[in-house]
């Protein structure tokens, strides 16, 4: 069968699956410790704004500086790495769905990565391979797109929300000015708290269903 992207082989999805929901999960739990260091910070910013400078405040603040910094270090972290293995992840989902339906994609498999760091396309590009990815992956042919719908969804806000929430927190002068850059840059870790929780539904989802596709249908898939 004529290939129009290219060589395609069918892969076990089940091992990069598990590893990208397990970063995923990590991510989750750092999105929580960044929701504490925001809470933290924000009381004491709270109370500098109302009651004025005193040795205790700035002893609180000192420490709220500390765990925010080590929140920041390792939410970070924990997101570069998750990045790592949900492309790895993705990309192996892109091919095996090229197997499933090779006439059903409207991208390039190139985009399947770098279509995710490159400014503006990357606001549409990724749910657009992963629909594509979805349906050829789907039992019959097509599946709903719910799920990833509101996945990608909460992915959006939390990056613009994120990014407004970092300027506010770099630009504040006075302590009400950062109370209410904390409150943004809260705001944006519980979003991307929620766009984390959904990225490891849909991983999982999409594992399971190219899973069984591949078990149950003529092709049988390889490790």
């Amino acid at each position: 069968m004529h290939q129009p992207h290219g060589p395609a082989w069918l892969r076990s999805p089940v091992g990069p699956g598990k590893a990208a929901a397990a970063a995923l999960g990590v991510v989750v739990a750092t999105d929580l410790f960044a929701l504490w260091a925001d809470l933290t910070t924000y009381d004491v910013a709270d109370r500098l704004a109302n009651e004025g400078y005193s040795a205790v405040l700035q002893a609180d603040a000192d420490r709220a500086d500390s765990v925010y910094a080590v929140a920041g270090i390792v939410q970070t972290s924990a997101l570069v790495a998750a990045v790592v293995l949900f492309l790895v992840w993705f990309q192996r989902a892109r091919v095996n769905a090229e197997v499933f339906n090779p006439f059903g994609h409207r991208m390039k498999r190139g985009w399947t990565c770098w279509s995710w760091f490159v400014p503006v396309v990357n606001l549409w590009f990724p749910r657009r391979i992963m629909v594509d990815v979805w349906d050829a992956s789907s039992p019959g042919g097509r599946a709903g797109h719910g799920l990833v719908n509101v996945w990608w969804t909460f992915w959006i806000v939390s990056l613009i929300a994120g990014r407004a929430g970092f300027k506010a927190y770099r630009d504040a002068e006075t302590p009400g000015e950062l109370r209410d850059a904390v409150a943004q840059v809260m705001f944006a870790d519980a979003v991307d708290l929620v766009a984390a929780v959904l990225a490891v539904l849909v991983v999982l989802r999409l594992t399971r269903m190219q899973d069984d596709k591949a078990r149950h249908g003529p092709l049988a898939a390889v490790a």
